[in-house]
């Protein structure tokens, strides 16, 4: 089959245009939360936590930056988890809630790849610039596939964990430990499905490198 020429986009470069943005959606929001959480209380940390997210939609805006759907979805998914955080009074309800939503977010994954619209791609998109020559190859429809499967198989493997976890410590009153387990669970779990991301995109970009050398 004739592709049209691909041009091959340097994996360092895709790295740094994904990095601010991880760092602003997933990071930051933690560490605002668990400093709130230490200095000012439960109910600041939740506030605060929202603030966040709606800020940057809002200088976005201000500045006429696109804003990734992905953070719409975000603001949407935080304001009902701090509604209702503040409401019961209790941080259990407030971490549940979102792996309830990541459940629901894995069945949509699988859902994409049987529709042949791996929702990985859609995602990745948000974060980094792929050309449509890349796009359309059909090496690269199958490697987004292949990864929303396993992704799918992660967020699950995340949710049903920290669903655990978030009961066993809220039976022991234990917030520092539900946090300490649980980050450190889905980081070892979401490290490894990274790297077995990353390595086998390389070996996506090494195998067109050759097909079009």
């Amino acid at each position: 089959m004739n592709h049209p020429p691909v041009t091959l986009p340097r994996l360092s470069a895709l790295a740094r245009q994904a990095a601010p943005r991880l760092l602003e959606a997933v990071v930051a929001p933690l560490v605002v939360f668990y400093a709130a959480m230490m200095l000012l209380g439960l109910h600041w940390a939740l506030v605060l936590t929202c603030s966040w997210v709606y800020v940057g939609v809002a200088w976005r805006l201000i500045k006429r930056i696109p804003v990734p759907a992905t953070m719409y979805l975000a603001a949407a998914a935080i304001t009902l988890r701090t509604v209702i955080g503040l409401w019961t009074g209790t941080w259990v309800w407030y971490f549940i809630q979102p792996e309830l939503g990541t459940i629901c977010i894995s069945i949509a994954f699988l859902a994409s790849v049987r529709l042949n619209r791996p929702l990985v791609e859609k995602l990745t998109l948000d974060y980094i610039h792929l050309p449509n020559a890349v796009l359309k190859h059909e090496r690269v429809r199958k490697f987004f596939a292949r990864i929303t499967l396993l992704w799918a198989f992660v967020l699950l493997m995340n949710s049903g964990l920290s669903i655990a976890l978030a009961i066993y410590e809220s039976l022991a009153g234990s917030l520092s430990g539900y946090i300490v387990l649980r980050t450190s669970a889905v980081a070892l779990i979401s490290g490894l499905a990274i790297t077995v991301s990353i390595f086998g995109f390389k070996r996506l970009l090494r195998r067109l490198h050759v097909a079009h050398a």
